[in-house]
């Protein structure tokens, strides 16, 4: 299954919707996770015009005012949805990889950037896990945290930086996931 994380950081028009598009059909894309969409409405004119046909299906997570929103699209010809939980910065998806028949749990993430925010975000999908833990298990999206100091090198960045890199390592053991290499940033 081929799916692609992508914090696009406002989904207005033109040349983002366009991106998208080029994207899914170059890299056949199999379900796209969108953070930060900065819309609190999206329609099926929307989601048809960012994959391009209408072999589509989707699930939204709407922004509050222009802060958020998470968008994940997929091929209905792959994915077959069974069951969802839109949460605080986060969306699961549970549901059939039909080409392998496979059960896969897909979690898009948008987190918070305060600590506390993001251990309430990091518990939610600890709960999940418990009950859920057969099948393949796909976390991504925009965690706001880093694994090691040297991932921040030329941000700025303030607060809790130790405190906050040694939790979400712990809780990426504890879910016992792996940290899959990426390209972007």
């Amino acid at each position: 299954m081929n799916i692609i994380s992508y914090n696009v950081r406002g989904l207005g028009r033109g040349v983002k919707w366009a991106t998208i598009r080029r994207m899914i059909k170059k890299e056949h894309i199999d379900m796209m996770c969108i953070q930060e969409t900065k819309k609190e409405n999206i329609d099926k004119s929307l989601y048809q015009a960012l994959w391009g046909d209408c072999n589509v299906r989707w699930e939204a997570q709407p922004a509050n005012n222009t802060a958020g929103g998470i968008l994940c699209m997929w091929s209905e010809e792959t994915f077959k949805l069974q069951d969802k939980v839109i949460g605080g910065g986060f969306m699961y998806l549970r549901g059939q990889w039909l080409k392998e028949d496979h059960q896969v749990h897909i979690v898009c993430i948008y987190s918070p950037c305060q600590i506390q925010h993001k251990r309430l975000l990091w518990e939610s999908i600890k709960q999940l896990r418990i009950p859920h833990s057969g099948g393949l298990w796909c976390i991504l999206g925009d965690f706001n945290n880093v694994r090691d100091p040297a991932e921040r090198l030329g941000t700025c960045h303030r607060g809790d930086g130790d405190t906050s890199i040694k939790e979400f390592n712990d809780w990426i053991d504890e879910l016992e996931v792996e940290d899959a290499p990426w390209v972007g940033r």
